[in-house]
């Protein structure tokens, strides 16, 4: 079979295995990692600085979400027709051009003086930012020969898995410390470096040339009606996820024409693009059970990342008064030993089948949930560090074997394609994994808080003590018997225990729900670690 590859290949779509990038394969994956990551990083990074961005633009905090919302609308819309511009312009072409956008908009974002701009700005920075991720794995997945491709996608990994849970953090120490502005300013050294590197050292591979090239012989067709549906299937459902819950979901006809309009572009797209000879998205891939099964562990280990993300730093400020900061530090040390154990996970892709590795990261990922339940009113900052830790090294476990799954059986051919569909499953996850623990938290609060006020009786003994209680506080303080002061009290900490409730509730669901995935790494076709497949 190495013999027979040392020539041209028999097959027209497949690789040139003799091809290698010009530079040292290392030095391009961290540069288009470099792009990526400031990326990643803008979907979370804006929304510490919410209530700064709507005072400086004279709009409510309900207005200012627009900022986000459109990011994340224009982001979902690009990604699965990120393989289409590739084979238009090439895939290096419209990687810079992306990379361009992204950056030019950053800095309209950055001196925007109204909400409206802000927005505009906003839905061009998405679309720029949107066809990083896939042209990134795919420019990977041909610059690396199989066996390396799990260290490699650790780099990409590394962006991808650490920059959610940082960018809070730091877009809160930004704006405490310089300017809102300043969220958006830093986008622009590293774009501006990323464009330079990427036009010097990443290159195209024959068998992507040579596509393009066939491809434009039989005329390479503008799919407009794929792109119409697929841009308000994903555009719509992305609102439907930003603003249903505080919307009231169905109870709102905002979000009922939302809901209608998706499902019936999405329906649309997935008919017509099964049909059309030259799709803008290939669903066929789906077809493959392996890229299917990965495809959707992506999906929902962007519920759990996203989801987690969001209720932990939440629980530590609403609940434990953490600030901000406080908060971003007991998270932080889970990203920091993702970093370190995804080149570990890489490494061992190379001696372990990847489904094995993933039901390893399903089940701790699951079990570190779980342990979540015991979070209480009084647990402590290194108690709830360690238990973030624990999901993060099953993370660590779970983001690059997926992606090695998932391009295990993938004609070469078809990467870019492969790779918009796979990043589409993790964003739209995580979407849905912030909606989800979003909406729990507010319906089970007000169900505990239900249940708990109904032992809040002078019938109950437990409750005249802790009245009693309350009062002999007041009465030392000065304040006499405290007036309604002590049912005050009281009823603060029954809230807060609810809030807490709440919590638990999410993390239960989220640890039962990984653990019911374990049995879908049989689904996943037996692949021999670190060699090609011989079904390109």
């Amino acid at each position: 079979m190495a013999s027979a590859s040392a020539g041209r290949p028999s097959v027209p779509a497949g690789p040139e295995p003799q091809w290698r990038p010009r530079f040292n394969p290392w030095l391009i994956a961290l540069t288009v990692t470099l792009a990526s990551f400031m990326e990643v990083l803008d979907v979370s990074i804006a929304n510490v600085s919410l209530p700064h961005i709507a005072g400086s633009v004279s709009a409510t905090e309900d207005e200012a979400t627009w900022v986000l919302t459109s990011y994340l609308v224009s982001n979902a819309i690009i990604l699965p027709l990120s393989s289409w511009f590739s084979l238009l312009i090439g895939r290096k072409n419209f990687y810079m051009v992306c990379v361009a956008v992204f950056t030019l908009s950053s800095f309209f974002c950055g001196i925007s003086p109204t909400l409206g701009l802000l927005v505009f700005f906003r839905v061009l920075q998405g679309i720029g930012g949107g066809g990083l991720q896939p042209s990134e794995q795919a420019i990977l997945a041909d610059t690396f020969p199989p066996r390396q491709r799990g260290m490699a996608f650790a780099i990409y990994g590394v962006a991808v898995v650490t920059a959610p849970a940082i960018g809070p953090t730091l877009g809160g120490w930004i704006t405490d410390n310089f300017s809102w502005r300043w969220i958006f300013f830093i986008n622009i050294p590293v774009g501006v470096v990323s464009l330079l590197l990427t036009s010097f050292m990443v290159d195209d591979p024959p068998y992507f040339e040579k596509e393009r090239a066939e491809r434009k012989k039989t005329s390479l067709r503008v799919d407009y009606w794929g792109i119409i549906f697929i841009a308000f299937g994903l555009g719509f459902l992305q609102i439907l996820l930003d603003k249903g819950e505080r919307d009231d979901w169905l109870a709102s006809s905002f979000i009922r024409t939302c809901a209608l309009i998706s499902a019936a572009g999405l329906i649309l797209a997935i008919y017509w693009e099964l049909r059309q000879k030259d799709p803008v998205v290939d669903l066929s891939l789906l077809k493959n059970r392996s890229f299917g099964t990965s495809a959707f562990l992506m999906f929902m280990v962007g519920v759990v990342l996203l989801g987690s993300t969001v209720l932990i730093p939440q629980y530590l400020q609403l609940v434990m008064g953490y600030s901000a900061t406080e908060a971003g530090m007991a998270i932080s040390p889970g990203g920091l030993l993702v970093m370190g154990m995804l080149p570990f996970v890489g490494m061992l892709l190379s001696k372990v089948e990847a489904r094995w590795l993933i039901g390893v990261g399903l089940a701790i990922t699951s079990l570190a949930l779980i342990h979540m339940t015991t979070f209480n009113i009084y647990v402590d900052f290194k108690y709830v560090a360690i238990a973030r830790c624990v999901q993060a090294a099953g993370l660590a476990f779970l983001f690059v074997p997926i992606n090695t799954a998932a391009y295990a059986f993938v004609p070469p051919n078809k990467n870019n394609a492969a790779s918009g569909l796979i990043n589409l499953a993790r964003n739209v996850g995580g979407s849905l994994g912030i909606s989800l623990v979003t909406t729990i938290l507010d319906r089970r609060a007000q169900f505990h808080q239900v249940r708990l006020s109904d032992h809040i009786t002078p019938l109950n003994p437990r409750f005249n003590q802790a009245v009693n209680s309350a009062q002999n506080v007041f009465t030392q303080h000065g304040n006499g018997s405290g007036g309604n002061g002590p049912y005050a009290l009281i009823m603060q900490m029954v809230r807060r225990q609810a809030e807490t409730l709440s919590y638990l509730d999410c993390f239960w669901l989220l640890g039962i729900t990984f653990a019911c995935m374990i049995p879908l790494i049989f689904v996943i076709r037996k692949q021999k670690p670190g060699r090609p497949v011989a079904a390109h």
